[in-house]
């Protein structure tokens, strides 16, 4: 073969093999192509709102495009989750809390998605213990729970609503204490909970730290223990475990999801970029000063924690005949 030839063929081959990095790369970034929407089911100033404005301003700028937050509230954020379900333009993604995925099932036998095959699971953002806060005239430790014990249905509990996180979490804690039995009294937030305490209409409640610990601090509420092991949120407050409350881990969570038909690309691009964001220290700082502990999984990892929860959540309710009015 003629040598000029067979350079030309050489230099073409090179330039070929050169080019199919560049091609992967152009093929991997074409996601996305417009604006992301963001969907949060709670008003603006909510905590998944808090957590959704956090992850929003980095993401669009390592994706490149405009990452928009529109809140739409209404139903403990089921409208929002049937919004991201049914979505079909590839750039609408959600912001969910536990319930929407774990226990909204069992309490809405209407719920116009399946939490298990409806969605393109995506990552945790963030997860909080839950505080059990109680009147400050009330006993600490395990004296506190013999003093419930004699109070029965007369002392009540009051949380954000039926099937939220803080009612599922008492109900389930009155099933592990013998003779525990405060009532529910139901309420529009944690902040309505917090001023039932200090108005003596409730005893107790379930409150993430964020709500709970200006009260406790203030010496105008107490904190018996926390639902888990110790926090760095709270490294004050001692675990349940102390007050004699075994094996009872419950916390409360943000994720984040997209539609069922989300982009191999897509998915693959967030998820990319999701475990940087989880790991830069000012989006830590940032979840952590308001109350959230940054985690960041993958994918199954977050399935995994959904399918174990729910699980937890299917016993309770099916157990108390708790059901959604």
């Amino acid at each position: 073969m003629h040598a000029t030839k067979r350079a030309l063929l050489i230099a073409c081959g090179l330039a070929a093999a050169a080019a199919l990095p560049l091609a992967a790369s152009a093929q991997n970034n074409a996601w996305p192509t417009k604006p992301i929407r963001l969907l949060v089911g709670f008003p603006g100033g909510s905590t998944p709102d808090i957590a959704a404005r956090t992850i929003a301003e980095p993401l669009a700028k390592a994706l490149g495009q405009p990452v928009v937050v529109d809140n739409k509230p209404g139903a403990s954020g089921n409208i929002a989750a049937d919004m991201v379900a049914k979505a079909t333009d590839d750039h609408t993604l959600g912001i969910v809390i536990n319930g929407n995925l774990t226990s909204s099932k069992m309490l809405y036998p209407r719920l116009p998605y399946d939490p298990a095959k409806d969605f393109t699971y995506l990552s945790l953002i963030a997860t909080a213990p839950l505080v059990l806060v109680a009147q400050n005239n009330l006993p600490s430790g395990t004296a506190f729970f013999d003093a419930a014990r004699k109070g029965g249905d007369k002392w009540n509990y009051g949380s954000v609503g039926v099937g939220s996180v803080g009612h599922l979490g008492m109900e389930l804690l009155k099933s592990r204490v013998a003779g525990f039995n405060p009532e529910h009294v139901p309420y529009q937030g944690n902040p309505q909970v917090v001023t039932a305490m200090l108005g003596d209409q409730v005893q107790m409640g379930l409150i993430p730290p964020g709500v709970a610990m200006p009260q406790v601090r203030a010496g105008k509420l107490k904190a018996i223990g926390l639902t888990g092991g110790r926090s760095a949120l709270v490294p004050e407050l001692p675990p349940l475990a102390d007050a004699g409350v075994r094996d009872f881990n419950l916390e409360v969570w943000v994720a984040l999801l997209g539609p069922a038909n989300l982009s191999k690309a897509a998915q693959a691009r967030i998820s990319r970029e999701i475990e940087v964001i989880m790991k830069q220290p000012e989006v830590r700082q940032k979840l952590f000063e308001q109350g959230w502990q940054a985690v960041g999984t993958s994918p199954d990892g977050m399935r995994l924690r959904v399918k174990e929860e729910a699980a937890i959540m299917t016993r309770i309710i099916s157990a108390r005949g708790i059901k959604i009015q």
